[in-house]
């Protein structure tokens, strides 16, 4: 759709777009989403999809939120990612194509992995508001 820059420019505030859609990154501890331990669902900020779960949300110590899996095998896909002279791998919603963070091999078990995600790009959804989690 043409005009969907627009559309998106209208959703999100302008740091949510600047990282979701332009591939930002907040600022460390900045997020209000990365001391967050209630039980619950974690969703893109831009479609809504879940994409994460707090059973697998970790203190990796980085400063933004990390998980261990995602909430299902569909609700992610990553590109190379080689910016800012680095080779990574970028995480992005499989619904919405946000940029959502990172995904590091330095995680812990069962997967190993730490996605590495912006607090922005995310939703809370308290486990009571969620019947699903």
């Amino acid at each position: 759709m043409s005009n969907e820059p627009d559309l998106w420019r209208e959703k999100l505030t302008e740091e949510q777009y600047r990282v979701c859609r332009l591939g930002g990154t907040e600022a460390p501890w900045s997020g209000a989403l990365n001391d967050e331990k209630r039980p619950g669902r974690f969703g893109c900020v831009c479609c809504g999809r879940p994409l994460f779960v707090s059973d697998a949300k970790f203190d990796s110590g980085s400063g933004w939120p990390s998980f261990f899996q995602p909430a299902s095998a569909d609700a992610l896909i990553t590109r190379s990612d080689t910016s800012h002279g680095m080779v990574r791998t970028e995480v992005l919603c499989a619904h919405c194509n946000a940029h959502l963070g990172h995904v590091f091999e330095d995680g812990p078990q069962p997967s190993g992995l730490r996605y590495c995600i912006n607090s922005v790009c995310l939703t809370f959804f308290p486990a009571k508001d969620n019947a699903a989690t």
